[in-house]
């Protein structure tokens, strides 16, 4: 297990489902009890768990196998009911697996849920010191972190009142800033921090990466995407509580994304609008064609293709193009005028000179017009998926939203030279910038 931290194989974990029964008299327990045993032979198919009818069982988890290096920052992502907090439960040792094992080397900080790891009756002074306490560490050395915790946290004002009066926001905020502080080598995470605002979910992120540079590890569950992104180097996608994809970040968020785009690319438009004098059917990339037809992983030329039909003549059209993300912002627009389409399908193609856009999810909306009048308006499904390399600052706040490929080098100076002047290149003194070198190849 050199340099490996977690390891698990064929994890499995099964639950019993059941209905809950209705309240009986004391006849009808013990009437229930003397006849249970013949009607186990007659059906075989209930039995009486705690108050419960087991109707059958469900694998939570199923052949769960992975590895995971100290320092790296592993991403689990999945639709609801993949078992993403199971894993993570089981990895904590909250919960114990059904089948296969799952070996940790390192101290844990986990964050699964709110409340968990805090006693209501106790301050957030108390909470910390108590958290500290359980993993071994001397009061002195609470002491020297106990500032930055509740700094980070903000709650300076509320730190000696009981957390059972904390809102969930709060909890939150003190419940990470404890697991991000104290000497964990492991930081488990689960979705829990979208309780907290915009703010303190990128404070969050930032304070993780700061952790993976540590060469801390860290396992963070998430529905956002960008955040999977900024964040995390490898992907652990879960499906059914199988292990689906397990890669680099790239790879498996590009293809979880086009797995679960709304719609097929090449499909007709499913809403019905009766008789109308045109409308678009459909959006596909011409160049380049690669596995998943909505999906962009070149920092080259792009080609894009827009069906539409036309059933009514279109005299002095005029037809405009959007391109926007998820937290709709406008990318990039564009617009012609009169344009004049004969009944029959048309395709409308653009032609880029690249889609230089951070990685992500992004959704194009385009228009028709006639003779001033809207024709046909639609936001298009399924979304534009772009997977290039991020290639831009490593901390979000200085990303920007462009991913463009740089060059930059170091030029030598002369001794005794005025600041600014230079001399001629030195190439022992080049440094190229690691997103040029990335482009090239």
């Amino acid at each position: 297990m050199s340099g490996t931290v977690i390891r698990s194989e064929g994890l499995g974990k099964r639950y019993r489902i059941g209905e809950l029964q209705r309240y009986k008299a004391l006849r009808d327990v013990l009437t229930e009890l003397i006849s249970a045993p013949f009607r186990a032979v007659l059906n075989g198919q209930h039995t009486m768990v705690a108050g419960r009818r087991s109707t059958g069982f469900v694998w939570a988890l199923k052949d769960v196998s992975f590895e995971i290096k100290q320092g790296d920052a592993v991403g689990v992502i999945g639709r609801n009911g993949s078992g993403k907090t199971t894993l993570l439960r089981i990895l904590s040792r909250i919960t114990e697996p059904t089948e296969g094992v799952s070996r940790v080397r390192g101290r844990v900080g986990s964050l699964l849920e709110v409340g968990t790891g805090f006693h209501p009756e106790l301050t957030g002074r108390e909470n910390i010191y108590l958290n500290g306490s359980i993993l071994g560490m001397r009061k002195r050395e609470m002491d020297g972190k106990l500032d930055a915790i509740v700094a980070f946290a903000e709650v300076e004002k509320f730190i000696d009142t009981p957390v059972k009066f904390y809102s969930s926001g709060m909890y939150v905020r003190l419940a990470f800033a404890v697991a991000a502080h104290l000497e964990h080598e492991i930081l488990l995470v689960d979705e829990v921090l979208a309780v907290g605002d915009a703010a303190f979910q990128k404070k969050c992120l930032g304070k993780m990466g700061e952790a993976g540079r540590q060469g801390r590890t860290v396992m963070f569950v998430s529905h956002q995407m960008n955040a999977i992104r900024k964040l995390c180097t490898r992907v652990l996608w879960l499906e059914t509580g199988r292990v689906k994809m397990f890669d680099s970040t790239v790879k498996v968020v590009s293809a979880y994304e086009a797995a679960f785009s709304t719609t097929r690319v090449g499909s007709a438009r499913t809403d019905e609008l009766g008789h109308v004098a045109a409308r678009f059917l459909g959006w596909e990339i011409v160049h380049p064609q690669g596995e998943q037809p909505n999906l962009v992983a070149t920092q080259g030329a792009v080609r894009i293709k827009f069906t539409v039909q036309v059933n009514e003549p279109i005299r002095g059209g005029h037809h405009g193009i959007a391109l926007w993300s998820t937290d709709n912002q406008l990318m990039w627009g564009w617009a012609t005028d009169r344009l004049d389409l004969d009944p029959g399908v048309h395709g409308f193609e653009y032609a880029l000179p690249g889609l230089p856009l951070k990685p992500g999810s992004y959704c194009w909306k385009v228009s028709l017009y006639s003779e001033g009048a809207l024709v046909d308006e639609w936001y298009c499904v399924p979304e534009l998926i772009i997977a290039t390399p991020p290639l831009t600052h490593p901390r979000d706040e200085w990303s920007g939203v462009l991913n463009i490929p740089c060059e930059f080098r170091v030029l030598g100076a002369s001794a005794g030279a005025m600041p600014g002047s230079e001399r001629p290149e030195d190439p022992s003194r080049d440094a190229r910038c690691p997103a040029a070198e990335l482009a090239e190849r």
